[in-house]
């Protein structure tokens, strides 16, 4: 088929081509429609007719069995059981490894039981939260989807339950992120710019057989359900706080902008697209704070680090690093602009300049008379803020609150750490889209530019680390803050607290002396995750072990049963063979053959155990054991027919003799006839006492094996399932 040429000739055309078709061009579709139609209408008579004809009954009858199963439970001896009593402390235990334990965690770090300042002091409160890396795709790509979701909702849960109470609880006045919001933000595809991996920096080997289904599973959309995710998480809690904390609560401030490398990637291998993405929904990574009458300076390291990286020898990366650079080189002007600001604030003034409007002659006027925020402004104390920690030598320790390894034990007569300590230090190492610490050129580079530094503030390492670097980079101390989330290899994550206290003058003056410290830390551990799940491990042992004993005591001690007895069932079952005599009524004499009103009583009428009154737990039919009137022997019959006659005929024998009696007492008169029986379960034909005994005993056995089997399985079902219900909900809930 080939469309029309410009000069209107055609050959082939879709036209022509249509206008032969014998049905037209849409007769295949209708068709198509007409039989999507007959069969939707095929399938609504059919399930209407299923409904008329069994479905209502089917699902009346369900409705009347549920409802009598619940009835049966309902009773007051079964909900007051010891099962039920076990259920009730499963809810106490999973309510307070999910809720409680996170309270008072939390409650054990509130800022009254460390603080340390003067009498009267009003100290800014701020916490840093460092990688909460959200689980997703990228976090365990060979996990199949079932366990993979199951993940990301325990992480989420714990990372919600740990920020509800820290905002809860603690009030912070401020809330710094160290980066690494998700765990595979880099990773996911861009709507705009070139996504591919630079010549060099590809992905390693074991995740490219990923990348080609994570390109087309998870792109621009993904990414934004994923802040949409962290979100969630995060901004409802202190928004909630802020509502709540009424007019006392100071200037409040959150900042997320920092970014991490599983955020943007690391050094020469950043990608402009996800950096612009990233910058665009979370503000500029590189940016100047004023809090609690410090300044915050946040620094993209991430694409500094292109600057030193080796890549940088061989081509142009300035595309990457080179803001951070511009940023750096007016970093102090940045930090005079931010605190003029915020005194202009505290003094009640406009935070921004307003020239005088005045008309001025061109040739006259005064172009050198323009104010500009910052002139005079005083330097308040400084902190650094960087994902990646600053420069240490190989082996420096990191202190006793490292949770990976606690410090070397020094020699004896040596009072200070051991260094080097390997096992106690962050490793010196990198790879793809990662480095443990920056180059010790950028770290120099980034104190000096700064100015300042009192302190810094690293995340990234997802462990403590404490330490205080060398005259190079101006002695500076930096903690390296855990991991907000369970999911990072460590087993208590915690988050950083942060008491600030530097009062000033509206001129922005130290009132409080020099050297003075203005800054308090302190490290608040989190619940351990894999202990609580051991726990409910070891209370689940204890919880089969108490089931099996009860299980045990029960065919033991005779105990009410917690499992219930089947249902009665109304099948009428026939006899197989007829009744040889009647029982005699109370006045001696015997009743009719079989009749109608016996038949009733031995078939269709049962018991409270479910079985017929004279009938066999197999359906057959017993009737008492006697002995002959004149004390002859004892007659048997089998359940299948076959009789056994007694010899005396005395009184009603073999010949039946007596008015009406016929033989074997068919008749309806007459002297007594012989009593047929068909011994129970636990009786013998042709053993004496001591093999009956032996058989009681055995069917015994058999019978508390099965009371201890059902038991035990009904009671420990009951249990699981409930406890798991309830341990399900408040995962749904958070």
């Amino acid at each position: 088929m080939a469309w029309p040429y410009s000069d209107g000739s055609s050959h082939g055309s879709y036209s022509s081509f249509a206008s032969h078709q014998p049905f037209g061009r849409d007769s295949g579709s209708t068709s198509l429609v007409e039989d999507l139609r007959a069969f939707i209408a095929s399938t609504i008579r059919s399930l209407w007719r299923f409904w008329n004809e069994r479905g209502r009954r089917m699902t009346l009858a369900a409705l009347v069995s549920a409802a009598h199963r619940l009835r049966r439970n309902l009773t007051y001896n079964r909900l007051l059981s010891f099962p039920h009593l076990l259920v009730g402390l499963w809810i106490v235990v999973v309510l307070w490894g999910e809720r409680w334990i996170f309270h008072t965690k939390v409650e054990d770090c509130h800022w009254s039981k460390w603080e340390n300042w003067p009498a009267g002091a009003d100290p800014h409160h701020l916490i840093f939260v460092a990688d909460p890396q959200l689980i997703d795709p990228h976090s365990y790509p060979g996990r199949p989807w079932p366990l993979n979701s199951l993940t990301m909702t325990i992480t989420d849960n714990y990372l919600r339950r740990s920020y509800n109470q820290l905002q809860g609880q603690l009030e912070p006045d401020s809330i710094f992120f160290l980066g690494d919001l998700f765990d595979g933000g880099r990773e996911w595809k861009t709507a705009h710019g070139d996504f591919r991996d630079p010549e060099w920096g590809p992905h390693p080997e074991d995740e490219r057989k990923y990348q080609k289904k994570w390109n087309r599973k998870y792109g621009e959309a993904y990414w934004l359900r994923e802040y949409a995710r962290f979100g969630d998480i995060f901004f409802p809690p202190w928004v909630k706080a802020g509502e709540q904390s009424g007019a006392g609560q100071k200037r409040r401030k959150i900042v997320v902008s920092l970014p991490g490398n599983h955020d943007l990637g690391f050094g020469a291998e950043v990608k402009i697209p996800v950096r612009n993405r990233f910058e665009a929904y979370f503000g500029e990574g590189n940016r100047v704070d004023v809090v609690g009458n410090h300044t915050f300076v946040s620094v993209d390291t991430l694409s500094l680090s292109a600057r030193s990286s080796d890549e940088a020898k061989r081509r142009d990366l300035r595309y990457i690093f080179k803001p951070t650079e511009i940023f750096l080189d007016d970093a102090q002007w940045a930090k005079k602009r931010a605190v003029e600001k915020e005194l202009r604030i505290l003094k009640g003034q406009d935070p921004e300049l307003r020239f005088n409007h005045r008309i001025e002659d061109l040739k006259k006027a005064n172009f050198d008379d323009r104010p500009e925020l910052g002139e005079g402004a005083p330097d308040l104390p400084t902190i650094l803020l960087t994902h990646v920690p600053l420069y240490r030598p190989k082996g420096t320790p990191c202190g006793p609150l490292r949770e990976h390894s606690p410090p070397s034990k020094p020699p004896a007569g040596q009072d200070g750490p051991v260094v080097p300590d390997d096992r106690n230090a962050i490793s010196i190492s990198r790879g793809y889209q990662y480095q443990n610490v920056l180059s010790e050129e950028d770290s120099v580079l980034l104190v000096k530019k700064v100015g300042n530094v009192i302190h810094a503030f690293s995340g990234d390492d997802h462990d403590y680390c404490e330490l205080t670097h060398d005259a190079n980079q101006g002695n500076v101390p930096e903690i390296t803050v855990k991991s907000l989330s369970m999911a990072m290899g460590v087993m208590t994550p915690g988050f950083l607290m942060v008491s600030l206290y530097n009062p000033i003058d509206v001129d922005g003056k130290p009132l409080a002396g020099p050297g003075k410290p203005t800054l308090q830390t302190h490290l608040c551990l989190l619940p351990s995750q894999l202990k609580t799940y051991a726990r409910y491990a070891t209370f689940g042992l204890l919880t089969v072990l108490l089931l099996t004993i009860r299980a045990v005591l029960v065919p033991l001690f005779k105990l009410p049963r917690f499992a219930l007895d089947p249902e009665p069932t109304n099948t009428i079952i026939l006899p197989i063979f007829k009744a040889k005599v009647e029982d005699y009524d109370a006045h001696g004499s015997h009743s009719a053959g079989f009749s109608a009103s016996r038949f009733r009583q031995g078939s269709g009428t049962r018991d409270r155990s479910g079985s017929a009154p004279g009938a066999r737990p197999n359906g057959i039919s017993t009737l008492a054991r006697t002995s002959s009137p004149k004390g002859g022997r004892k007659s048997h019959a089998h359940g299948h027919g076959h009789h056994h006659s007694s010899n005396n005929t005395k009184g009603g024998g073999s010949n039946g003799s007596g008015s009406g009696s016929g033989k074997w007492g068919w008749g309806t008169g007459g002297s007594r006839g012989p009593k047929i029986e068909i011994p129970g379960e636990n009786e013998d034909f042709y053993n004496g006492d001591k093999w009956k005994a032996a058989s009681r005993n055995s069917a015994r056995s058999r019978s508390a094996v099965r009371v201890f089997v059902s038991e035990l399985w009904t009671t420990l079902y009951r249990v699981v399932w409930m406890s798991v219900l309830f341990w399900g909900y408040l995962t749904w809930k958070g």
